[in-house]
Order: C-alpha cells, then sequence, then structure tokens
C-alpha cells in the first residue's frame, strides 16, 4: 500500500549506515565525470582531486548526508576521506549523488588534506547531467546543468579558491533551502 519511501527513513538510513563503496564504484564514477565535456579536461590539468562515488542525502526540517571517499595525487591515490553535513531549514525529500572536488594546485591540495575541512554557504558545484538539478550540500546552494550545447557549460566551471566541484545526480529528489556546510576529514594512505 505504501508507495512512497519516507525521506525521514532515507535521513535515518543515510546517517545510520556509512556509505562504503568498492574498487569498481570509483573506477565507474571517474568514468562518468571523464566522459563529461564539461568535466574531463579538469583530469588533465589537477594537481589532485577527491572522489565520492554516493553521497546520500536526506531530510525534513533536519538534515543530513554523508558519504566516503578517496582523494588523488598526481593520478595515485594519496588518502582517504568522508564528507559529513547537517541542515537546518526547509526541506524534504532524499538524493544520492556523485562528487568530485579538483585541486587546482599543492596549496588547495594542502587546504583540503589538512585534515578537517569545510565548505563555506559560497561554494556551488556544476551538476554534469543535463536537465537535472543537483544539491552539492554547500550551504544550500544548488547547481543546475546547463541543457544547451555538450560544451556550453564548460565556460561556467572554474576553480574558485584553487578547486572546482561537480556532481552527478544518481537518484531522489529534494527540495532544500537550507542553511549548512559540507566538512570533510582526510587520513593519508600509509
Amino acid at each position: 500500500m505504501f508507495k512512497q519511501k519516507s525521506p525521514l527513513a532515507f535521513l535515518f538510513l543515510v546517517l545510520l549506515f556509512p556509505l562504503t563503496a568498492l574498487a569498481d564504484d570509483y573506477a565507474d564514477t571517474i568514468k562518468v565525470f571523464k566522459e563529461s565535456d564539461i568535466v574531463k579536461g579538469f583530469f588533465n590539468n589537477t594537481y589532485g582531486y577527491a572522489m565520492f562515488p554516493t553521497i546520500g542525502k536526506g531530510g525534513m526540517g533536519i538534515g543530513g548526508a554523508h558519504g566516503k571517499g578517496q582523494v588523488y595525487k598526481g593520478g595515485a591515490l594519496a588518502g582517504k576521506t568522508s564528507m559529513s553535513q547537517i541542515t537546518i531549514g526547509f526541506q524534504l525529500g532524499g538524493q544520492a549523488f556523485s562528487q568530485i572536488i579538483f585541486f587546482e594546485d599543492q596549496r588547495a591540495y594542502d587546504e583540503f588534506t589538512s585534515g578537517n575541512f569545510e565548505f563555506g554557504a559560497q561554494a556551488t558545484a556544476v551538476a554534469i547531467t543535463a536537465g537535472a538539478q543537483a544539491q552539492a550540500g554547500t550551504g544550500g546552494s544548488s547547481a543546475s546543468a546547463n541543457t544547451g550545447p555538450k560544451d556550453a557549460g564548460a565556460q561556467q566551471a572554474s576553480y574558485n579558491k584553487g578547486m572546482a566541484i561537480f556532481t552527478h545526480a544518481k537518484g531522489g529528489l529534494m527540495y532544500e533551502a537550507s542553511v549548512g556546510g559540507q566538512k570533510f576529514t582526510f587520513d593519508p594512505v600509509k
């Protein structure tokens, strides 16, 4: 009888069961981003990047998001990272998305890998799925994909304070107008 999934149930799943990605998930997610005309050039000219195959997000008044990822420097695995977010404000629903953060130079990489990095409310992401919206979870800022020519969004994609953020919607639906930033931890490979 109950056909719709409860957004509150999704929120509890997101917060109670951290998403663990397999090696294939990373390869598949990197492939998705490399196939985007907007993103593929960043792989050739980046100091490093952080990849999150799946970030789960849900909320009903109070929300949260969580995902685990890996950080790469010069194409080699440099460490593990996790992202957490708590949001307060008008929001309802749940969604899953992939996220990649490119580091333009060593300064940006060092800032992210310092162990406790947080995006402020001004951080935005570019969604690469045409016609869809993806919430990057950076202070309620949303980014919508360009529905024009394949490379039209490339002009909008650039580094801001040494970082460029892209998302790819995987599923779900969420309406949100909230305040809160993504917080990251980093553990280097030993």
